[in-house]
């Protein structure tokens, strides 16, 4: 994305190749992937209410917005790379980081990645059941061959990765644009039989908080840009205004793809098929109804890939602090590819796939990541108290970063009054990684049979893989 160029020290940088519209695409692409496919039968799954689920896309698109510019204040003032990670470690020290990592290693990265290959198995699997839901074993299966595929393109190599990456990214935005602009003919020619009774509906706190779930899930993405404020040029300037561009573009998308969903899919078929966008090309394209599920799969299968290869990432720079097994910090000796962190968080995504209810899965690792994200924005707000002095090029007003955590804690709470026991499943893992700090990092006089077995998982996946170390401060490139 950005080249490098030799500094005068001798270090590598990188130039600032990023302009402000670029900064804009990256938002917006990495925003717009799987869940505007998904994640409308969740929100209306939830209410029952066309206006109502049309209200929480908006307030997502909002609060992502607030989110985004917290972030960007926390990315600016703390440069070291691992997000939420590094975030919290600052603020709070090692332990919460800890667990932040282990939540993302146990619970946030595999479900997001089994979410996103279910949302392609469903896509696959709908044009050969137009009328009926289709088996979910297939659809288990078809995710399954997803996840294994990936994982093996991302160890072979970076550059197949990222052509992926770009080739796979036009299909959603297509998808998209063929979806609203049909859907705006068809209220114009005067269909507009599913927008009666707009307001009727459920509204219990617990439904509304899990609707929410949904559709935030779909705004997943907003606080990429802060990955590559190295390369962005003027990036204390260029860094809010793509925050405050991208967010209301991706929220009118949303909302637009939304009224066409609404206008063309019965309330029945939303609320009980996730496919949503299957099901509008079967109602106004006819025999060309397959292209639509082709774009969304070709969307969906990109958005694997992305999540895939930042989870290893993330999981190096773990290891690098001595937070995660040292195996994670190992590379291919000449595909640079990290070898055995894919594998890991590839086995781990499909244990998720127990389920195929996708919905089941994203109210189970919502919580958490909400959880963490507010850990990291509170991190925010208490280093303005302990390190005034600490640089702060991008400076937010206090409001943001205060009706971001009450939003972030009904959705934390509401859900754990109404479903406590899936928060006390999410509990127990995230303080079970209590004992693992103390015993695996925090106590330094281990006995010798530990090293001699850890000795021995690293050499063996080192000979395995053909990996070697690859330090903190090196700059990967294929």
């Amino acid at each position: 994305m950005g080249e490098e160029s030799q500094a005068g020290d001798g270090k590598v940088v990188l130039k600032r190749k990023i302009t402000l519209f670029n900064g804009v695409g990256i938002i917006i692409g990495t925003i717009i992937g799987s869940g505007i496919f998904i994640s409308p039968t969740g929100v209306f799954k939830y209410t029952g209410s066309v206006a109502a689920s049309l209200i929480i896309w908006l307030v997502c698109g909002l609060l992502s917005t607030l989110g985004a510019l917290c972030y960007a204040e926390l990315g600016t003032s703390i440069t070291r790379s691992g997000g939420d990670y590094a975030y919290i470690y600052t603020a709070f020290g090692p332990l919460p980081a800890f667990l932040r990592l282990w939540i993302a290693l146990l619970i946030i990265r595999p479900t997001t990645q089994a979410i996103v290959a279910l949302t392609f198995g469903h896509y696959v699997v709908k044009p050969f059941f137009p009328e009926c839901n289709p088996p979910q074993n297939a659809v288990r299966l078809l995710a399954a061959v997803c996840l294994c595929v990936l994982t093996a393109i991302n160890c072979i190599s970076v550059r197949w990765t990222m052509r992926i990456q770009d080739v796979f990214t036009s299909s959603k935005l297509l998808a998209l644009i063929v979806i609203i602009i049909s859907g705006i003919y068809y209220i114009l020619i005067g269909h507009t039989e599913n927008f009666m009774n707009p307001f009727e509906g459920k509204y219990s706190a617990g439904n509304v908080a899990l609707a929410f779930y949904s559709g935030l899930f779909a705004f997943g993405g907003w606080n990429y840009l802060n990955f590559v404020t190295e390369e962005l040029q003027d990036p204390y300037k260029n860094l809010p205004r793509a925050i405050w561009i991208a967010m209301p573009l991706v929220t009118i998308i949303y909302v637009m793809a939304n009224l066409a969903y609404f206008a063309v899919v019965s309330k029945m078929e939303l609320s009980t098929n996730p496919a949503v966008a299957a099901i509008f090309g079967d109602r106004l394209f006819g025999n060309w109804s397959w292209l639509i599920p082709v774009f969304v799969a070709l969307s969906t299968f990109g958005g694997v890939n992305g999540v895939l290869f930042t989870s290893a990432r993330l999981f190096a720079t773990g290891a690098q602090e001595g937070h995660m097994p040292a195996f994670f910090t190992l590379f291919h000796v000449t595909k640079q590819t990290p070898i055995p962190s894919l594998l890991f968080t590839c086995f781990f995504s499909l244990l998720m796939l127990t389920t195929s209810n996708v919905f089941d899965l994203i109210n189970y690792f919502s919580q958490t990541l909400w959880l963490s994200v507010g850990a990291s924005v509170v991190g925010m707000l208490w280093l303005r108290r302990t390190k005034p002095d600490l640089p702060r090029p991008i400076r937010v007003n206090l409001i943001i970063p205060y009706l971001f955590l009450v939003a972030i804690a009904c959705l934390v709470i509401i859900p754990a009054i109404y479903e406590p026991k899936a928060t006390a499943i999410g509990l127990g893992i995230l303080f079970s990684g209590v004992p693992v700090y103390y015993l695996c990092v925090k106590w330094q006089t281990k006995p010798e049979s530990y090293h001699t077995l850890s000795g021995c998982i690293l050499r063996f996946l080192q000979k395995l893989c053909s990996c070697i170390y690859v330090d903190s401060s090196e700059k990967l490139s294929n």
